[in-house]
């Protein structure tokens, strides 16, 4: 089992930044690749960021490549996602996810456990 707790959303102001963390429990963290997505009201959830057991692949959602970084630390069993240059349309609840397989990175219904979520809102 792997309990996951996100943290670090908050209202921030269009072209601002923010960094999320989501903390593992465990002692197997490196045996999970980690994702992010987001779910914006009457939207579904959406893939943003992912990243291998190592940190060695990441993948990104178009819309947030080349202002999102999404990095690991495995000592600390916590991954980020650094949000720079933040939109109106970045607005959602963000969920951190694990799974053991790299493959399907970007499905939703491949990842095992999930956070409950941290709101980013961006004001205009």
């Amino acid at each position: 089992q792997v309990q996951l707790v996100e943290s670090g959303g908050e209202l921030v102001q269009a072209g601002g930044s923010l960094r999320l963390s989501c903390a593992a429990s465990g002692r197997t963290f490196s045996s999970y690749v980690m994702g992010w997505f987001r779910q914006a009201p009457g939207k579904e959830r959406e893939f943003v960021a992912g990243i291998s057991w190592n940190g060695g692949s990441t993948n990104y959602e178009d819309s947030v490549n080349g202002r999102f970084t999404i990095s690991r630390d495995n000592a600390k069993n916590t991954v980020y996602l650094q949000m720079n240059g933040l939109k109106v349309e970045d607005t959602a609840v963000y969920y951190c996810a694990a799974k053991r397989r790299l493959l399907s990175m970007v499905v939703p219904a491949s990842y095992e456990y999930w956070g409950q979520g941290t709101q980013v809102t961006v004001s205009s």
